[in-house]
């Protein structure tokens, strides 16, 4: 089968697609033929190596598709059995993977392939944000920045089928317009307006009791000025770089601030909260209350086109990989 693989840490260009053999799957795992894979900023970290994996390696830590063969021990799968992963195991920018059978989940009939694709590992993510790193309340005013992109998309959504009034922040006019169609009630251009300012103004100089910011450095001032005394700043990304040499008496002098540096494979790393998680996405997107926005489909083999449009925010919403 063909596979994305990195010998090194770099730019895109470091991944190449080669030809590989799998094995039959082992104790307690099945095997997926991927009909799609999703594209995260988190591959990005990987690729380029500030989150470190042994090399050589694959990449991709999410995807969906059929079950083609069931390891010993798997009694809970079957083979034609339609599944997607969002947490792993590395490799699923592959036409086919070995994956764990409790790490799965079999999707309903009202979640296509792509959809699924696109939504695990970002779906995943809004939820443990949403309802358990800061449990958002009907009442509650949140700033979420990067809105329109995959994460915010879906996080919007839910944040407002939560009752939560939702500002997020955005690169451009064609992005505010999207987030606003996506549950966010205001939106703010970070690139020609004040962000702080704009919240105090929304929020009648209160403050926000949470951000949510997958950013990083480009983001943190703004941020800790946006939040109310005793607000929660939740770091969840790096998509403009770590936030480092950070000087926590700035959190005392902005109100006796938090800051928490969360991941998705904490939240996770059980098998009961990582079924819990997936239940809880399936069934908001099945009713309708998220709207997963597949808004960019490459070819397996564009995975270097894929990756360079990613980190340019050339971007929005999901996009996925198809073998």
């Amino acid at each position: 089968m063909k596979a994305v693989r990195i010998a090194n840490t770099g730019g895109p260009e470091v991944m190449a697609l080669e030809d590989i053999d799998l094995a039959a799957p082992g104790e307690g795992q099945v095997q997926v033929r991927h009909t799609a894979i999703g594209l995260n900023y988190i591959d990005t970290y990987h690729r380029t190596g500030l989150y470190p994996l042994p090399l050589p390696t694959g990449l991709g830590l999410e995807a969906a598709g059929v079950v083609e063969a069931v390891g010993p021990g798997v009694t809970a799968l079957g083979e034609g059995d339609r599944i997607a992963y969002g947490a792993g195991p590395i490799g699923a920018y592959s036409e086919r993977a070995n994956v764990p059978a409790n790490r799965v989940g079999k999707l309903p009939d009202a979640i296509a392939d792509e959809t699924a694709a696109a939504m695990m590992l970002k779906g995943m993510t809004a939820r443990y944000l949403l309802c358990e790193t800061y449990v958002v309340k009907p009442g509650d005013t949140i700033l979420f920045h990067a809105a329109a992109g995959g994460v915010g998309l879906i996080a919007c959504q839910w944040a407002k089928a939560l009752g939560a009034t939702v500002i997020g922040t955005v690169g451009s006019d064609e992005k505010a317009e999207l987030a606003r169609g996506h549950g966010c009630d205001h939106t703010i251009n970070y690139s020609c307006e004040n962000v702080a300012e704009r919240v105090r103004e929304i929020t009648a100089g209160a403050g926000v009791p949470v951000v949510y910011d997958g950013v990083g450095q480009a983001t943190l001032t703004a941020s800790l000025d946006s939040l109310s005394p005793r607000g929660l700043l939740v770091s969840f990304g790096n998509a403009s770089g770590p936030i480092t040499d950070f000087d926590l008496g700035v959190l005392s002098a902005k109100g006796s601030l938090y800051i928490t540096r969360p991941t998705l494979m904490t939240y996770v790393a059980g098998d009961d909260a990582l079924q819990a998680n997936m239940r809880d996405l399936f069934e908001v997107v099945a009713d309708g209350r998220v709207r997963i926005s597949v808004n960019q489909q490459y070819a397996l083999e564009d995975v270097v086109q894929a990756h360079t449009d990613l980190e340019s925010r050339a971007t929005t919403g999901s996009t996925v990989l198809i073998p």
